[in-house]
């Protein structure tokens, strides 16, 4: 069975998230593909089933569990549809409740994808674990339907973060984001002297995932805090993990974010089950 490893949200071969993804005419076993997540131990694992030419589902696994959204491995999927499986230049992933994702192939390579946004609201009462867990001074807490989202006053805090990881696993699936304004004029973020509007991190030890490298699917609920905040339509995010990634992202009518990202391959395997 052909699997390919993609590094996305990024142009540079060990940067960004990797993904493995899977591309099927019909669904595995459940169990099965779990436990090829678990083998491949990175943060997603994406089961891709082709309906025709311009429609396919997808399913997500970290190396634990299956998830109802991953951003980065939905563009790691589109990458090897797109250099694979079909010469169209638009398609569509059919989600269990979240609908249609309409995905673009653009000329330059970028991959833009049209996800429903998840907006956070913000919550005054908190578990303790995230005060005992985050060891930088917090403004405010945001909760959406995947994570806490807290937000600090600079990009700095967020770089130093350093949280205790088996106390936030204590919030179970809930994960844990941290953002702040994208400022870099005290710190320098990436080689490059990129003005990003919001800085994140993100955490998910409850679901098999200590530090997630870029993480699309958040974003859908960081960028509109940050697009408010800012007043600007058009956010481009930097990810501060050790690997790092940037996420282009416009604000959409109808509760909708484009979220758009480049991606590598890295691998083609063939999986012997």
């Amino acid at each position: 069975m052909k699997m390919y490893q993609v590094d996305a949200f990024t142009q540079e071969l060990f940067k960004g998230n990797p993904a493995a993804v899977i591309v099927l005419d019909e669904w595995l076993d459940e169990n099965l593909m779990q436990k090829i997540a678990l083998e491949n131990n990175l943060s997603e694992t994406a089961f891709v089933k082709k309906l025709d030419e311009a429609n396919y589902e997808i399913r997500w696994f970290t190396p634990t569990t299956e998830v109802d959204f991953c951003g980065h491995a939905t563009l790691a999927s589109s990458y090897v549809l797109f250099r694979f499986y079909t010469q169209l230049k638009a398609i569509q992933f059919h989600v269990k409740n979240l609908g249609i994702f309409a995905v673009k192939h653009a000329e330059d390579g970028k991959i833009l994808m049209n996800f429903p946004q998840r907006k956070a609201q913000i919550v005054t009462e908190y578990p303790v674990e995230l005060t005992q867990a985050l060891s930088q001074p917090f403004k405010q807490v945001y909760l959406n339907a995947q994570a806490y989202i807290v937000e600090y006053e600079t990009a700095q805090q967020v770089l130093d973060e350093q949280p205790d990881l088996a106390v936030l696993k204590r919030l179970g699936k809930i994960r844990t984001a941290i953002t702040a304004p994208g400022s870099i004029t005290d710190v320098a973020i990436t080689a490059q002297a990129t003005n990003y509007d919001c800085i994140s991190r993100y955490f998910a030890p409850g679901n098999g995932i200590d530090e997630d490298p870029v993480t699309g699917s958040i974003h859908t609920g960081i960028v509109p805090i940050w697009a408010e905040k800012l007043n600007k339509k058009n956010i481009l995010a930097y990810q501060a993990s050790a690997r790092g990634g940037e996420l282009h992202c416009v604000m959409q009518d109808d509760d909708r974010i484009e979220i758009s990202g480049y991606a590598r391959l890295y691998m083609q395997a063939e999986i012997e089950i």
